[in-house]
Formats: structure tokens, C-alpha cells, sequence
């Protein structure tokens, strides 16, 4: 039986991590993105080994995302910025830090029993030192020591890690304790050069960038019949052999035009390229390719935005560190996210900063791709205007610094990273979700974490067994590409996509410990 010819719309995270794990699998794969590379969607910064960020979800999500961005860490083992993440719960917060802790002490278990099936999960440091509590006489004590030099601080300094934060943090306006926790950083900058280097590589991968999908339409069976003539799992089995062979199975047209080419101003005719699996990872337009092929789906677009900022005045390597506030008011959760130079990118989860008062659409009856008010697009497409973006980073800022004074001092650092996310269903609190599936050979990525789209990729390849488009007497080759590319490389490819994309190359470089050392 032939191997499925797998087709994939959309480039981002979702997309890319499914075309990578299938051409390392050996299969056909054709990858389509609008954009001028892969993986430049919205702001990736944080790794979500634990889902401490948001108290709202279930300790199953929290369970569900460390076990996911362990496997995306021992996939894109060059994009990890090791450095450890602060919680903290301001006075004039409701929550309570006390609260924290039985989600904490149950995803440390879970962590302890990963790694003592499989020692290769240890990834996030040593499972007993997975958080770590201080109080305010701790962090009293360490705020008159001296700062630590970078190359004297390791992956278990838990309190060398400290130092910074309980230097320059007014302590006053916190609860006690406050959580040092070892979810890391993810580079997004570095894991778009993995999946761009490696793809290149594997020449059963053949990326289309710069390319609009225009439709998609079902070619026939062999008797004549379309996909939409195809109800029941036995009239599914009707198109299949006896052996289970797909090749009788519908496929799909894929309709696609190559970007207007900026010397002659004109794209270069419209293609199709004929597939046996379509995997649509099209992000926050998902709903346009459910559209195409009347598969309705309910789910929600949010539009949100970090700020990149740069503050001389910092102090040694500091961790990430996060401010728990009320989504949507004036204070909203604030994240400071380090990078190399002085460079921190922020989100501050109010309405003025990350989130926008009307940045949330939601599918209609009529239609499974919400509609975002015509500016926001325009931003998507366009960028923004400066003004605006000096005033929404300067906000970001302010907000960041009524937890440390002297981060009032910091400047725009650069242009905002941007986009829109999907999140299957009406949940806008929902974090941890992959894939879902309709008929015999359509699956949509739904992932709202970066931290999904492995296990996203695994699903859909167990589906193609379940479906019959593999067997398990399949001979598949599998040739982990992205596991033998050096730091360098890797470095070398995340400056030039930082520059072509008109951020700081300190986005790129390495935040935290070098393991590569």
C-alpha cells in the first residue's frame, strides 16, 4: 500500500511541528504558508511546563501541558531558555498564594513519575526542586547579597536566581510566599529556524512559503463518488480494500497562488496540488478551511500583543517573572519575559495592553471562522502604527513598574509581537487543546499552546492507523533531522529570520543557561 500524500495549510507552530514529524516519518508532505517563512505567528515566549501562569485552568490542563512541553523540549532541544519562573500574588489581588500550592505539589508528582519511567524526561530540572516557596524574610535576606555574574549561575541556583528579583521588586506590594517555579522559556525565534533548517533537509517535504490557499475541493473515488457522498464508516470501508489499502480513498485538491512577486507585481498562475490527508493548521483562520468543505466547528479568535522593551537598568540574569492579576481589568496578570542586552518582552492582561476591548470574535451559525473587526486584520497584515505602539508599550511598562520602581526607566525596545489564537469552543480560558477530526482524512490542529502541537501530530498520525492509511506491517523510516542539528546552526539561522522580521537578535540568542556549554 502507498504511503499517504499528507497536506498540510498553515505554517505556524501547529503546522510546521506536523510537517517535521511526518517527513521524519518518511511520508509526502506539502506544507502551505502565506508568510515568508514558518512559525511567525503570535508571541511564543514561555514553555508552560505546568500551566502555573493561569490559575483558571483545570489541574489536568496543568498535568496536560508539562507533559506536552516535555516532548516539545526533547524535539526542539535548542529552543529552551533555561531560566526558572517567578510567581508572585500582589496585595490587591483576591487570590491568595496559599492556593497555588496543591496544583504545585500535584504537578511535581506528575513530573517525579515522568521521570522516573523515563529518565530522558528530565528536562526541567531536578522533579524535588520543581518550585521552590520564599517568603518575605527570604527574600529580605537575599536582597542584601550580591548579584551573581551569568557564568556563575547554574540550572539548580534556585536562590542565586532570586537575587535580582528580590533586589529590585517593592516587596510591600506582594503576599507571601511567593513561588519560583521551573517552568522555562521557549525561543520562538529558534524553533522556526529548527523547523526551516530541518525541512530543508528532507526532500519528501516540500514547503510552498509565500503562498495563499485559495480553496480546497474533494477529488473522487474511483466509483465516482465525493467525500460528501460518504456517510457511514461502512460506506468508508466500501472504498477501501481488503487489505485496508486508502489509495481508493477520497483526496483533496489543494488550490494555491504564489505571493504577487515584488519585481514583476503579478503571482505566478494558480496551482493545485492533489493530497490523501489534509491536516488544516491554519491557526485563527481554521474556520475559513471548515468553510471550504462544510465542516462546521464552533470556536473562538483572539487578537493579542507583547511589547518589547529594553531596561538598562537591570541587574544580573533574572528569571521570568509573573504578577497574578484579574484578566481584563485595569490589573491584569503582568509578565516580564527576559532576553540577552537588557531586552524584556511584556504582556499585561488588560484591555489597554495584550488584550483589546473588542479583540475577541467568536463563529456563527452561518460561518466557522470568526470575523475580527477590520483594524485588527490590518494590523496582522500591515503592522502597526507607531504611534500606537510607543503608547501600548509605554502602558505595558508603567504597568510592570508598580511592581518594580525602577523598571519605569525602561524604553520601547522594539516592534510589538502580534497575532491572533485560536481556541476550539466558547472557553476563552481553555489552554491545553490539539486536534479534532471529521470524516476519514480531515483533521484540524486546534492547539493554543505551543507546547500541543507535538502530541497534535502524534494523534493525527495514530488516526491515519486507526483510518487505514498506514499498518502497522508499514516500514517507515524515521530519521530525526531536527535532533542532529548543532546550537549553532540554530543560532546562526534565529539572527537572520530576527532580523528579516525587524526585531532585536537578543529575541533570538540564548536567555538563561547555556546547556550546550
Amino acid at each position: 500500500m502507498s504511503a499517504p500524500h499528507i497536506g498540510i495549510i498553515g505554517g505556524g507552530i501547529a503546522g510546521a511541528t506536523a510537517a517535521l514529524h511526518f517527513a521524519e516519518l518518511g511520508l509526502d508532505v506539502s506544507i502551505f504558508e502565506r508568510g515568508p517563512s514558518l512559525v511567525d505567528g503570535p508571541p511564543i515566549c514561555h514553555l508552560h511546563a505546568g500551566g502555573n501562569l493561569y490559575r483558571e485552568i483545570s489541574q489536568q490542563q496543568c498535568v496536560q501541558l508539562l507533559q506536552e512541553s516535555i516532548e516539545t523540549v526533547k524535539l526542539y532541544r535548542h529552543t529552551l531558555n533555561v531560566r526558572p519562573t517567578v510567581i508572585a500574588v500582589p496585595k490587591q489581588d483576591k487570590g491568595q498564594p496559599e492556593d497555588l500550592l496543591p496544583r504545585l505539589e500535584v504537578i511535581k508528582q506528575a513530573y517525579h513519575q515522568l521521570v522516573a519511567s523515563d529518565r530522558s524526561n528530565q528536562v526541567l530540572g531536578d522533579p524535588d526542586h520543581y518550585y521552590q516557596l520564599y517568603s518575605k524574610h527570604d527574600l529580605e535576606r537575599l536582597a542584601k547579597q550580591a548579584v551573581p555574574k551569568p557564568d556563575d549561575i547554574s540550572e539548580a541556583s534556585l536562590d542565586e536566581w532570586m537575587i535580582p528579583f528580590a533586589k529590585q521588586v517593592d516587596l510591600n506590594t506582594l503576599k507571601f510566599p511567593v513561588v519560583l517555579v521551573q517552568e522555562y522559556g521557549l525561543s520562538v525565534f529558534r524553533l522556526s529556524a529548527t523547523v526551516n533548517i530541518s525541512l530543508q533537509q528532507l526532500p519528501n517535504c516540500h514547503v510552498y512559503t509565500d503562498t495563499t490557499v485559495t480553496g480546497v475541493n474533494e477529488s473522487c473515488y474511483s466509483d465516482g463518488k465525493t467525500n460528501s457522498d460518504i456517510k457511514t464508516d461502512a460506506d468508508v470501508k466500501a472504498n477501501v480494500d481488503g487489505k485496508g489499502n486508502a489509495d481508493n480513498k477520497t483526496k483533496w485538491n489543494i488550490h494555491f497562488q504564489p505571493s504577487v512577486s515584488p519585481t514583476s507585481g503579478m503571482g505566478d498562475h494558480s496551482r493545485s496540488v492533489e493530497v490523501d490527508y489534509l491536516i488544516n493548521a491554519s491557526g485563527y483562520q481554521t474556520g475559513t478551511v471548515d468553510d471550504w468543505i462544510k465542516a462546521p466547528r464552533s470556536r473562538l479568535v483572539e487578537f493579542k500583543a507583547a511589547y518589547v522593551s529594553r531596561w538598562l537598568e537591570h541587574d544580573g540574569m533574572w528569571p521570568e517573572v509573573i504578577f497574578h492579576g484579574e484578566r481584563g481589568t485595569p490589573q491584569g496578570m503582568a509578565q516580564l519575559t527576559p532576553y540577552p542586552d537588557g531586552y524584556f518582552q511584556l504582556h499585561g492582561m488588560t484591555e489597554d495592553i495584550t488584550l483589546f476591548s473588542d479583540g475577541v470574535a467568536k463563529s456563527t451559525a452561518e460561518s466557522s471562522q470568526p470575523k475580527l473587526p477590520a483594524y485588527l486584520i490590518n494590523k496582522m497584515i500591515r503592522g502597526w502604527d507607531e504611534r500606537q505602539q510607543i503608547e501600548r508599550t509605554n502602558k505595558a511598562i508603567a504597568h510592570m513598574a508598580q511592581f518594580i520602581p525602577s523598571f519605569a526607566s525602561a524604553t520601547v525596545g522594539g516592534k510589538p509581537l502580534f497575532g491572533a489564537q485560536q481556541v476550539p469552543g466558547s472557553d476563552i480560558s481553555l489552554r491545553a487543546a490539539s486536534v479534532s477530526f471529521v470524516g476519514d482524512n480531515y483533521a484540524r490542529l486546534e492547539i493554543v499552546k505551543a507546547s500541543s502541537a507535538i502530541e497534535a501530530a502524534k494523534q493525527v498520525e495514530a488516526e491515519l492507523y486507526n483510518k487505514g492509511y498506514l499498518s502497522a506491517s508499514d516500514s517507515i523510516a524515521r530519521d530525526p533531522v531536527s535532533a542532529r542539528l548543532e546550537l549553532r546552526q540554530v543560532l546562526s539561522k534565529a539572527f537572520q529570520l530576527a532580523q528579516q522580521r525587524h526585531y532585536p537578535t537578543a529575541l533570538a540568542d540564548i536567555g538563561g543557561v547555556n546547556r550546550d556549554d
